[in-house]
This record gives C-alpha cells, sequence and structure tokens, in this order.
C-alpha cells in the first residue's frame, strides 16, 4: 500500500467519523491504488474489490477533494473524476466526506 492510499484512509476515517454510508464505494487513486469506503458506521480502508460505485482521480484531484479545493461535481464535470457504477450512491458519498 502506497503512502498516499494510507494517508488517505486515516484522513477519511478522521472525516467520517459518525456518518453512516448505505453500500460501498472504492476510490482509485492512479498510481498509487484503492481504497474502499463501506458498513454502517462507515470506515476507510486500503482495499481494491467489488463495489457500487468506483471513483477514479489522480493524486492531485483526490486531495483537492479531500481538503475542499477541488468541488467533486466540477472535478466530474471537468473530467477530472470519473465515476463507474451507481451514480446515487457516488452522490451520497459526497456527502458523507464533504
Amino acid at each position: 500500500m502506497s503512502d498516499i492510499v494510507s494517508a488517505a484512509v486515516t484522513q477519511l476515517n478522521a472525516k467520517m467519523d459518525g456518518e453512516s454510508f448505505d453500500g460501498t464505494a472504492k476510490f482509485v487513486i492512479e498510481g498509487e491504488g484503492a481504497l474502499m469506503i463501506a458498513g454502517t458506521d462507515v470506515t476507510a480502508c486500503a482495499d481494491d474489490a467489488e463495489a457500487d460505485v468506483t471513483l477514479t482521480a489522480s493524486r492531485d484531484t483526490f486531495e483537492g477533494i479531500m481538503t475542499g479545493d477541488e468541488n467533486p461535481t466540477a472535478a466530474f464535470m471537468t473530467g477530472k473524476l470519473t465515476i463507474d457504477g451507481d451514480m446515487g450512491k457516488a452522490m451520497a458519498l459526497a456527502g458523507v466526506i464533504s
């Protein structure tokens, strides 16, 4: 697991503390690896399993979304973020990690 994925897992777990997300989501950070978000008490972990929705972005775009410098909707609309799978789950996830 890359240091970027490891740091992202830690950051996401802190950000999502107490939130809930009905489903599974996978973030693929290009050139770094993947992480999963799942569970009633939402948790993130390094994993590359199947998910309801997969979001793929560069390291810079992913970090921008995590810090709030990059709007996830704008990133999607400009092609910086691709979404494969359940768009409703992607929209629900945006509410959890914002």
